[in-house]
């Protein structure tokens, strides 16, 4: 009698325990595929903007970010920009490189397409137009949410790859060319995928589409 009254006790304990890590499972796998859920998605065709035809929209795996662009400040960075998005050359394209809460990185159309992916070559690649001149300006604030062009560690350098920064970065003024920012959508871009240990992805996400308001 009284061993069966311990195997039950037993029993129940092995229940509870299976109900619990059951619990702890799904709650974690809601979570994880549901990411998305209180990040707000901006419509383009809510808003109005002063200057529609500067105003570009990146669409993420949890929604829109949107963009202006500032031809006035770097003309030839914008122009290269611009005839990226148009060609839809960065549909598809991986964000690469991701500092958690800093910084995110794509533009690789060379070796960060999706179905062409090169985990030894991705950063490095370029869009076949060449590069393009610095535009450096010294006045401008590299503050949270400003996109700037990628170069190497030389100047006039630029090309096809492009960064947002997810708080102030001063240390980038005088140094990256500037081409815009972002006006809405910050938060989408916080749940790009990260790495604890490396900048560079493993399965990254990817560029939806990217295109141009007008």
């Amino acid at each position: 009698m009284i061993k069966k009254i311990q195997a039950s006790i037993s029993e129940k304990i092995i229940f509870i325990f299976l109900i619990l890590l059951g619990t702890i499972f799904f709650s974690s796998y809601f979570v994880i595929k549901n990411q998305c859920l209180l990040v707000k998605n901006y419509k383009p065709e809510d808003i109005e903007f002063q200057n529609p035809k500067n105003i570009a929209i990146l669409s993420a795996p949890c929604g829109n970010v949107i963009i202006e662009l500032y031809p006035n400040i770097s003309p030839n960075g914008v122009e290269r920009f611009i005839t990226l998005i148009r060609s839809s050359s960065y549909d598809g394209v991986a964000f690469h490189r991701v500092i958690k809460d800093k910084l995110v990185q794509a533009g690789d159309l060379e070796f960060g397409k999706k179905n062409s992916l090169d985990y030894g070559k991705i950063g490095t690649g370029k869009s076949g137009l060449g590069t393009i001149k610095s535009e450096i300006d010294n006045k401008f604030n590299f503050i949270k949410g400003s996109v700037g062009l990628a170069r190497t560690f030389e100047n006039d350098t630029e090309d096809s790859q492009f960064f947002i920064i997810l708080q102030d970065e001063p240390l980038f003024e005088g140094e990256y060319t500037p081409i815009g920012k972002v006006l809405y959508g910050l938060d989408v871009l916080k749940k790009i995928k990260s790495q604890r240990h490396s900048e560079y992805i493993l399965r990254p996400d990817f560029i939806i589409s990217f295109k141009m308001l007008k």
